[in-house]
């Protein structure tokens, strides 16, 4: 199954709307690094956390020519993404051809698809049987997992990017003292300190794209999987039509769901859990019985220990660190970058909050157009998106200017980057449809749906 659609409204008056977490750019636009560190012990550049954006900004700060150290607590470098987030639960065979850190864009995710052995069957292969083994299965995770971290490591040696295990936290502006994992302490001292600390798991309500992901892999597996939401839709920041598809072919697959209902209490005196429910509304409660909950209601910005009020760091209400256009807080000299500051809480839009920011420290010019990051629910199928949703766009089609685009099929994730690129170089859905696609690939439905915005499609 496969779906895409283009939204094409009138562009005018189209901006980014990346500065709406910002500091105000009155207030600190004269904010500018402290300079560097040549000739001294102090280091150009200290980063706080080695996740996705941490490592990268890291890297990239060695490559502009600044002497960097990197500060990590867990021990191994990659942060929640790739030690026990997306690297270990999602996609798999295609990153192995695209990075050593992406050998596997997922195992788990990967993995179930040879399961298929019903759909298998249609295509001419029989298979006598087909088991689930899942001590193997946790065993290559971890395994690839493993290799990945060590990866990362043998980057920092290639970059010469200084790395230190240990929890830090700010003694100033300038210094940050380090618990090392070893039992001793340190003190690293940088002209400009990047916090770039991640997220941690948010407690109930609310269950979001990482549960259903992980309840179609198990659901695939052979589980019987029931989805509980607070709200009255899944994935609500999703595209309404694609939604409602979406959650069609979930419910197809025999997942369920209970919408607008709330978790009141968790009983795990017994064997496995007895949740109690509730209408989100109000109401007569009822009881659900499971061998297993998963708590999947998002992620909250992780800075406990960092000691930012002893510096005067601003949050808002959500504990997100405030940033001007140069990802600068409104201390001298102290950045943020990632899941720390306001915005998607994903890993490639960490990546490039790293870039950008060094990129600025190092005097260049950095950029990050939230409105153009892609997001993408690694289920099966997959549903991929990027810009406006149809509900966002009020006014009148007056143009051919692509502002959304949103895809439901398998490998949504590789397709929308065709979409992406569009968007970031302002092309019309004209401009897509003219485009010769190769006979035959899934990316012939991403030109069909542009043929269809602008004129009629052909096979459609």
């Amino acid at each position: 199954m496969a779906m895409a659609s283009i939204a094409r409204r009138k562009a005018t008056a189209h901006f980014s709307s990346s500065s709406y977490h910002l500091l105000s750019r009155t207030n600190y636009s004269r904010i500018l690094s402290r300079g560097f560190a040549s000739g001294s012990d102090d280091n150009d550049v200290v980063v706080i956390g080695g996740g996705p954006g941490g490592y990268v900004a890291a890297i990239k700060a060695a490559q502009l020519g600044l002497k960097t150290t990197c500060i990590e607590k867990r021990g191994t470098l990659g942060g929640t993404c790739l030690n026990v987030g997306c690297i270990p639960s999602k996609g798999g065979d295609v990153a192995q051809a695209v990075e050593p850190r992406r050998e596997s864009l997922s195992q788990l995710i990967s993995l179930d698809k040879l399961l298929a052995k019903h759909s298998f069957a249609n295509h001419g292969i029989k298979l006598s049987s087909v088991e689930v083994d899942l001590p193997a299965m946790m065993g290559q995770k971890d395994k690839a997992v493993g290799n990945l971290t060590k990866g990362i490591e043998g980057l920092f040696k290639k970059n010469k990017v200084n790395y230190v295990k240990g929890y830090g936290k700010f003694l100033s502006p300038s210094e940050v003292s380090v618990d090392t994992l070893e039992g001793g302490s340190t003190i690293v001292k940088g002209k400009n300190i990047i916090i770039s600390t991640g997220s941690d798991v948010k407690s109930l309500p609310g269950a979001g794209y990482i549960g259903l992901e992980m309840g179609s892999v198990w659901g695939r597996l052979g589980s019987e999987v029931t989805v509980v939401e607070f709200g009255p839709d899944i994935v609500p920041t999703m595209d309404g039509e694609v939604r409602k598809q979406f959650q069609r072919s979930l419910e197809k697959q025999k997942m369920k769901f209970i919408l607008k209902t709330k978790v009141v209490s968790v009983d795990t005196t017994g064997n496995g859990v007895k949740l109690t429910l509730e209408p989100a509304a109000g109401g007569d409660q009822t009881s659900l019985e499971a061998d297993v909950v998963l708590v999947s209601a998002g992620r909250v910005p992780f800075t406990a220990g960092l000691e930012l009020d002893k510096i005067g760091v601003q949050t808002d209400k959500a504990g997100r660190i405030l940033v001007n256009e140069r990802f600068a807080t409104n201390v001298p000299g102290v950045y943020a970058i990632g899941d720390v500051i306001p915005g998607p809480m994903l890993a490639h839009k960490a990546e490039e909050d790293g870039v950008a920011c060094v990129e600025y420290i190092a005097g260049k010019e950095g950029h990050v157009d939230y409105d153009l990051v892609p997001g993408v629910v690694y289920t099966h199928p997959e549903v991929a998106s990027v810009g406006k949703t149809e509900e966002q766009i009020l006014a009148e089609k007056e143009t051919d200017k692509i502002l959304g685009v949103h895809i439901m099929a398998p490998n949504a994730g590789e397709l929308i980057h065709e979409a992406v690129l569009a968007l970031q170089y302002g092309a019309s859905s004209e401009d897509i449809a003219r485009t010769c696609h190769a006979h035959p690939t899934m990316s012939e439905a991403v030109k069909e749906a542009a043929m269809a915005t602008y004129d009629k499609p052909i096979h459609i």
